[in-house]
């Protein structure tokens, strides 16, 4: 899509949005506070205590895993909308979000309630929940997720909502020059940096799901963390595509 064909919309929307827009934007920029260096520090050390063996068994499950949403995903999404404003289409984001949070908040609460096991099934559950909102939210925006580089711009976006402060600085500047970034990206999905996305996915969850498992208090905790975590996904989907398509400085 290109910013000429984008739909008109009201000049107090464009306002709100503009504002929201920069809102998100200083979030993105602004300077790493130092609790979140000494907290990036203390995963990194934990990380280089594990074994290779173990992060490459970990790196290829969580890619195999995100791999079969991506390319699954696209055969449910429904084709880019057409939708008389943009201020319409982003209702029917916003809906659309509220729709998965709920779904994702049941999903936690139920996978909490059942221990251990059925904790550790809630990341493959709650992938699949983040992956196919963000392609809704694609098909919305009238992007064609059938396109592979689109798909890219999907998980460049998943990259964004779940890195550590240090790493989202790189992806946020990714976005900001997408179309330059995306012709060069090569025509292999195998070349993407599937490494560094699981290790700042994982590292920024950790903490937030590791008191889903403990008893008692794990459905409570599963409900509330997938609730904000999806909610923070959505809420990073929508800046992106503004930025992508808005002539907003």
């Amino acid at each position: 899509m290109k910013k000429k064909e984008l739909p008109e919309m009201s000049p107090l929307y464009r306002k709100k949005v503009a504002i929201e827009l920069a809102f998100w934007k200083h979030k993105m920029t602004k300077k790493q506070p130092l609790s979140s260096v000494w907290a990036k520090n203390i995963q990194t050390r934990l990380n280089n205590l594990i074994p290779e063996r173990i992060h490459q068994v970990i790196t290829f499950a969580i890619e195999k895993m995100v791999k079969g949403v991506l390319f699954g995903a696209k055969y449910t999404t429904a084709p880019p909308g057409v939708y008389g404003s943009f201020q319409l289409r982003e209702a029917y984001v916003k809906r659309l979000i509220d729709t998965y949070k709920k779904t994702g908040s049941l999903e936690g609460a139920i996978t909490g309630a059942g221990g251990i096991l059925m904790g550790i099934a809630d990341f493959p559950a709650l992938l699949a929940i983040k992956m196919k909102m963000l392609f809704d939210i694609a098909a919305t925006y009238g992007f064609d997720v059938r396109q592979y580089k689109e798909r890219l711009f999907l998980l460049t976006v998943f990259q964004l909502a779940f890195s550590s402060h240090k790493h989202r600085a790189e992806v946020y500047h990714r976005l900001v020059i997408w179309d330059a970034y995306a012709a060069d990206l090569p025509d292999n999905i195998d070349s993407f940096d599937w490494r560094t996305f699981q290790l700042e996915y994982r590292d920024y969850i950790d903490l937030a799901k590791m008191a889903q498992l403990v008893p008692v208090i794990g459905a409570a905790v599963g409900a509330v963390v997938n609730y904000r975590l999806l909610e923070q996904l959505g809420s990073a989907a929508m800046n992106c595509y503004r930025m992508r398509i808005l002539d907003i400085e």
